[in-house]
């Protein structure tokens, strides 16, 4: 029996649905719950705020693909610490405009996770049939070199003067062309986000897909819930119509870590533990410019197609990186003519960045009162600024190592360019200040965690709401801390393992 796939243009009243299982959200967590209850014969509704996207939806320019593609128009920000964070609105979730990395959590993390918060079964032994299970679905490999292009393996080439670990990155691609163009989506739709992948099949399982519906509220029944309820709303203006409601015996929440705590508390279903919307981390990352005597052309090569995991149990981790410039010139120094100087620099230039686990810097989600947007209170900890300087650092040396013939880190009170390592070894005696980096972080995790004990968090290690027994949350908000990587096949690997018991229950 094959499902649909419902978007705006055909709603023109107001309506009730019934399922089994209903999924709020389809980013890597939902479509993957969606699919796998859709497989095991039970009748699953899956929802979506944003619109489908087509290849033909897709623009090269940043910043309108960021107002298409993004929440607040991808303007989010940090309070406390000011920090932009970018959460897709779309079908596919953040798998639309993610670099597609999957990468698998280290073992001393996950062991670290089992032991501070009392879990028996999130190993990387237990993980790892489930992360096997999600490479295999998506052809998850690791990238070649025919499309990594020279941003990439000059990265490469530094680590390996240097002695530092460095492979090509996992990711979920089938016929990469190096195009570059993952933040704005792929138009050539080799990039297996869900909406390509998860979403389809689930459809072909029989789910049913409500795209350009927004949920609301959920409906409390006694100690369970009975389902959601929301509104239509109109794709790129937020505008509702219609009103829907979907009653389900299950419920599973996979709207992102940022929406599950808001619809939470604005369900008044916080529970007793005072831990919905609270220990909000962040992945922090610095970029640096370094340009090269010769052409880079970074405009080909996979988006982020090489990764160092060297540091990675010093609390961080370096890749490669690419956007549209125009998102990269908030980085760079200068006005006018000399901002445009430093434009014309691209061509011969590559951004690499480091991203740092700070389970040291933590805030909180609060709902507002109107509407569904968050407001997001996080700082970043005095401590884990010394760890981004550390990988400022080593960004620096890869990049001299590499043959660059200066670089430009992007840091305030900092030379606007260095020449030399020598000339850099400044980073190494600077006192840095939180306001001296332009961060930005879009991984984010820890607003619902994963805990043994009913008390300390939101879920257990099935995802089970602690007190409410058929309600379920499957987004990033459920990992306790940082998995010290890219979050997203972590996240797959343990929505596929919720999908299972859900199903075994139902």
């Amino acid at each position: 029996m094959s499902g649909e796939v419902r978007v705006f243009a055909q709603y023109d009243h107001d309506f009730d649905e019934i399922c089994d299982a209903v999924v709020v959200g389809s980013g890597p967590g939902g479509a993957v719950v969606a699919h796998e209850l859709a497989a095991a014969g039970k009748d699953v509704v899956l929802i979506e705020e944003g619109p489908p996207f087509a290849r033909e939806d897709f623009v090269l320019d940043g910043a309108m693909s960021m107002a298409r593609t993004m929440r607040e128009g991808g303007l989010r920000t940090t309070r406390g610490t000011i920090m932009p964070t970018m959460q897709a609105n779309a079908l596919g979730g953040g798998s639309l405009v993610n670099s597609a990395i999957c990468v698998r959590a280290p073992a001393f993390t996950l062991d670290g996770w089992c032991e501070e918060f009392q879990l028996r079964r999130s190993t990387r032994a237990d993980l790892d049939p489930h992360y096997l299970a999600i490479e295999d679905f998506l052809g998850i490999a690791p990238t070649p070199d025919d499309v990594q292009g020279a941003r990439n393996l000059l990265f490469r080439d530094g680590c390996r003067a240097l002695g530092y670990s460095s492979e090509p990155i996992a990711r979920n691609v089938r016929g990469c062309r190096g195009s570059g163009e993952c933040f704005t989506g792929c138009r050539s739709r080799a990039k297996q986000s869900t909406d390509i992948s998860y979403v389809p099949a689930a459809v072909r399982a029989g789910a049913r897909v409500l795209t350009s519906a927004q949920v609301q509220r959920l409906l409390p029944r006694g100690s369970r819930v009975g389902g959601v309820a929301g509104q239509i709303v109109r794709p790129f203006t937020g505008e509702t119509s219609h009103r829907f409601r979907v009653h389900a015996k299950v419920v599973v929440l996979a709207a992102g870590c940022m929406a599950t705590p808001v619809l939470l508390q604005k369900s008044g279903l916080t529970g007793g533990s005072g831990q919905v919307g609270e220990n909000l981390q962040f992945h922090p990352g610095v970029a640096v410019m370094g340009v090269f005597p010769d052409a880079t052309h970074p405009e080909f090569g996979a988006t982020q197609g090489y990764q160092s995991l060297e540091f990675v149990e010093d609390g961080f981790k370096l890749e490669t990186l690419w956007a549209p410039p125009g998102v990269f010139a908030v980085r760079l120094p200068g006005l006018g003519y000399e901002l445009k100087k430093n434009l014309s620099l691209i061509p011969r230039a590559a951004i690499w960045d480091a991203i740092a686990t700070c389970n040291r810097s933590k805030g909180r989600v609060r709902a507002r009162r109107r509407g569904m947007d968050p407001v997001l209170d996080w700082r970043l900890d005095p401590k884990d600024l010394q760890v981004l300087a550390e990988g400022l650092w080593r960004l620096t040396e890869i990049f001299f190592a590499a043959g660059a013939e200066r670089i430009l880190p992007g840091v305030h009170r900092l030379p606007e360019e260095m020449r030399s390592l020598d000339e850099a070894r400044v980073i190494r005696a600077h006192d840095f200040r939180v306001t001296d980096f332009t961060l930005a972080g879009n991984h984010v995790f820890s607003t619902t965690r994963m805990h043994g004990d009913a008390g300390a968090g939101v879920v257990d290690e099935d995802g089970r709401c602690h007190e409410i027994d058929n309600l379920y949350v499957a987004d990033t908000g459920i990992l306790p801390r940082s998995p010290s990587v890219n979050p997203m096949l972590t996240l797959m690997a343990l929505a596929h393992r919720i999908a299972l018991g859900i199903a075994a229950r139902l």
